[in-house]
């Protein structure tokens, strides 16, 4: 309670000066009331033998577990099957294009299924190793191709499959011979 008496009793001294706080007025009142300036100065330094980029390497980095990376809300999941979907849909385009089979055949054959499993089995490793090593998608992308347009890319590439197979299915032909 004292304290915050002298503060008020010394804003009150400083305010009947005229004295606005940090300047001096243009004219100085009576030598009593006049307040005297201390200068504070407050200077932050850092250990001279680390720079900023070493502090920050300093802390270890947690890669998050397997099953982190796996989780519903964690980072591979829709970054897997995105690009899963975006390679099912150029090779499925592809195959129709040259052999005239649909997605449905396709998937459907034994060869299919065989490339399909090898197809999950590599980019799903591909996409796991730097994620278990503490790396993100986000800190590798730069430019045109960012960790969003992956994502967005990945997303019209499934809607673009189900078009696929909706498509062949209604009309009873593939996409491309439709």
């Amino acid at each position: 309670m004292a304290t915050t008496m002298t503060a008020s009793m010394s804003s009150l001294v400083v305010a009947a000066a005229g004295v606005r706080a940090g300047r001096f007025p243009a004219r100085l009142p009576a030598a009593g009331l006049a307040p005297r300036r201390c200068a504070l100065v407050v200077r932050a330094q850092r250990k001279p033998e680390m720079n900023p980029t070493e502090e920050m390497s300093a802390k270890p980095k947690a890669s998050p577990g397997l099953w982190d990376a796996l989780a519903f809300s964690g980072p591979a999941p829709e970054r897997i099957n995105g690009r899963l979907a975006m390679v099912g849909f150029v090779s499925a385009l592809a195959v129709e294009a040259s052999r005239g089979d649909g997605l449905l055949s396709q998937a459907g054959s034994s060869s299919g299924l065989t490339w399909f499993a090898y197809t999950v089995v590599a980019l799903s490793v591909a996409s796991l190793v730097p994620l278990l090593q503490g790396e993100s998608a986000e800190g590798r992308s730069g430019g045109f191709m960012t960790a969003d347009a992956e994502l967005w890319n990945g997303r019209f590439a499934m809607l673009g499959l189900v078009a696929l197979a909706v498509t062949e299915y209604l009309t009873g032909a593939p996409f491309i011979n439709a």
